[in-house]
């Protein structure tokens, strides 16, 4: 029972690095059901009841929630203050604007358009604008749908400035973010990840079918890809203040993951070619990656040794992935990471290859403001900057939800507009947006059938409702990651629990919510088909080319490395391709169906695994240069890398195979010394052969 409980724990961890989502949803969660509390405190003291009392609440709870969402991710208590010193402001102007006219429906309509053009649009002046937008929308909203006036905004603001000053003392006290502890999670997900990637290394070599061995290969691919993600989000936490014990270098660090990324890259590349044996030493193989899942490593210690005896017409593959097996048991045992010199090393001088927003790894949304709009010959729209194509088409698909909607019911319009405004401003392309249109609907309809359920239990008991209410909301944030039907289903059924309260809930009134829910999203999916569309294809285009760019400037790098003795440069440029493979991966994704659909695009799955194995051949070599002595070197070393990189700035561009360069005889290059630089190097540039002479992903 112990044991099975320390797995389902190492699961979280490695599922959520740095347990980064967990933190945010129990946070968002504290946040509001405190702010419930605090907002029913305040409101005795004046003596408000009746609707007064549940205004103040309702704000607070939402104003709490989006505060300590906005301030995740922050570590400086500075930063802290100087964003959150906004928040009444800005949905005090959108409070403001909706209570000025809130008496004149069609006024306020228009006003409604207006606000979600600007919410959106002052996204372009950074991350604090972006939620900034969102509370000034959420401020009109909240405004128009009371029926506020001007009278009653000084208790509104009041309820909005408790609830601000309250998530701040929050986030810089009890909820406040430990980036150490935060940076020791991550670690211990990205050890958790690399057992599984041994886990499946073992599975692999023991598949019996072709079908199977080519399903766990996919499996394996995945598991080093997770790897990579792990190994990134420590990127962005050791340069955070007081991350890194002392005596830690965020260099070392970096290097000693990578190493361990070579070490793991070696037992899969020896297992394609085991596999393929199915004798004996395979089965030892495995048996050694399966102790390593397990941390047994007195076991994995005894096979290794084990499977250097054994006679096998693969007896090569099997020494290479017992002394890679070594490596990763020698790395993994050792508990200090730096050493004296290294700990010498400034802050100054590591720069991470990826920023975090909100404590994680940007989504695919991020990349959006790079994906070039096809018409911009004849469309204007198109010419505009990413926030100001998208607070249009919010403003339209908000506009079109506002008739729609109020045409099946001048009351509930609004949920209608939140889906299509949620809809417009939280996508990159049409896929992304068709997707999360689906999502939410799927979440109401199964939230819709939870609600009524629990509708019935909790009716009449305040107290079981608010714990619903706040156990929902932890959900909802926590799962957001992973699907954002499940936030939709948590909301939904957060939502009917507020209306019980208000004594409003009915099964009419959700599947009006359902009808609504679904106009916002069509018209939301209408805009982002019609007006200045973002092709999927073109987002993966615009990533694809930036790996490209990214090697090219790898293998300049690589040039100079025996005079330079740049490794640190290197692996720098290693982690910025693993970042643009993860962003290819994410973009891709939409269109690459899993192969248990029974439809799956094999050549789509066939190029990202090519971008996969890219990326842990450029992690070899950068590993190979950092090891290596000048005299390993060959001789033309700087000149096959200088036409490597030509090659790849070439396939960048869309030159065909005639047009590359190709071959450049990497292979031919014969000095036995340098065969660990040249093998690597060798497969660059059979993936640029196979890259400029077949389809690009």
């Amino acid at each position: 029972m112990v044991e099975r409980i320390a797995t389902i724990w190492d699961w979280i961890f490695a599922s959520d690095p740095g347990l980064v989502r967990l933190r945010m949803g129990t946070n968002a969660a504290v946040s509001m059901a405190s702010g419930l509390g605090l907002e029913y405190v305040v409101a005795r003291m004046l003596h408000v009841g009746g609707l007064g009392l549940i205004i103040m609440m309702l704000l607070g709870a939402v104003m709490s929630m989006q505060g300590t969402l906005a301030l995740t991710g922050l570590v400086d208590w500075r930063k802290k203050i100087k964003r959150a010193i906004f928040f009444p402001v800005a949905v005090g102007g959108g409070m403001a604007a909706g209570a000025a006219t809130s008496q004149n429906t069609d006024l306020a309509l228009g006003v409604f358009v207006v606000v979600m053009f600007v919410a959106v649009a002052i996204r372009k002046f950074g991350i604090p604008f972006f939620f900034y937008g969102f509370m000034g929308w959420m401020g009109y909203f909240f405004a128009s749908f009371t029926r506020a006036t001007l009278k009653d905004l000084p208790f509104m603001l009041l309820a909005v400035a408790v609830a601000a000053a309250w998530v701040l003392l929050l986030s810089l006290t009890i909820l406040r973010t430990q980036p150490r502890q935060t940076l020791t999670r991550t670690l211990r997900a990205f050890g958790f990840r690399s057992r599984a990637l041994a886990k499946a290394i073992a599975d692999y070599l023991r598949a019996d079918t072709e079908a199977a061995r080519e399903r766990l290969r996919l499996r394996v691919r995945t598991r080093a890809a997770q790897l990579s993600v792990a190994a990134l989000m420590v990127e962005g936490w050791v340069v955070e203040p007081s991350a890194l014990p002392k005596g830690w270098s965020a260099l070392a660090v970096r290097r000693r993951l990578l190493a361990v990324q070579h070490a793991m890259d070696r037992m899969a590349w020896a297992a394609t070619t085991l596999a393929d044996t199915q004798g004996r030493v395979a089965g030892l193989a495995a048996d050694i990656a399966d102790a390593i899942a397990r941390q047994d490593n007195p076991r994995a210690r005894q096979l290794t040794a084990l499977v250097r005896d054994v006679e096998s017409p693969a007896h090569q593959a099997a020494y290479e992935f017992a002394n890679a097996a070594s490596e990763f048991l020698t790395l993994s045992a050792e508990m200090r990471w730096v050493h004296e010199t290294e700990a010498a090393i400034g802050p100054d001088e590591f720069e991470p290859a990826v920023g975090l927003m909100m404590g994680d790894l940007p989504g695919s949304p991020a990349i959006g403001p790079t994906i070039p709009v096809r018409g911009h010959q004849w469309n204007p729209l198109a010419r505009l900057a990413f926030p100001l194509r998208q607070a249009i088409q919010v403003a339209i698909a908000g506009g079109l939800a506002i008739v729609f909607g109020r045409a099946l019911s001048p009351e509930r319009y609004y949920w209608a507009v939140i889906a299509a405004f949620i809809l417009s401003a939280g996508t990159a392309t049409r896929v992304d947006a068709l997707i999360k249109g689906v999502n939410r609907v799927l979440g109401t309809v199964a939230g819709l059938v939870a609600a009524v359920g629990l509708a019935q239990l909790t009716a009449g008991h305040v107290h079981l409702v608010l714990v619903v209410v706040v156990v929902s909301m932890f959900f909802g944030v926590y799962l957001f990651r992973f699907s954002y039907a499940y936030m939709i289903f948590f909301l939904t059924i957060m939502l009917a629990q507020l209306y019980s309260i208000l004594h409003e809930f009915s099964t009419g009134l959700l599947m009006l919510r359902l009808e609504e829910t679904a106009i916002g999203t069509i018209c939301g999916l209408i805009v982002s088909l019609l007006i200045v569309p973002v092709s999927a294809s073109d987002a993966v285009a615009t990533v694809r080319r930036s790996y490209m760019d990214e090697l090219h400037s790898f293998l300049m790098q690589a040039a100079e490395a025996p005079e330079a003795k740049n490794a640190e440069a290197l692996e720098q440029q290693v982690r910025v391709l693993e970042n643009r493979h993860r962003q290819l991966v994410q973009v891709a994704d939409p269109i690459t169906p899993p192969l248990a659909w029974g439809f799956s695009r094999p050549q789509v799955r066939h190029r990202l695994a090519m971008y996969a194995a890219l990326t842990g051949y450029v992690r070899t070599l950068a590993f190979a240069v950092r090891h290596a002595s000048s005299e390993e070197f060959p001789p033309n070393w700087r000149r096959m890398c200088l036409q490597l990189a030509d090659v790849a700035n070439k396939a960048k561009n869309g030159a065909s195979a005639s047009e590359s360069g190709l071959p450049i005889g990497v292979n031919e290059a014969t000095d036995h010394r340098a065969s660990r630089l040249q093998g690597p190097l060798a497969q660059i540039e059979s993936f640029l052969e196979d890259y400029v002479s077949s389809e690009p992903l």
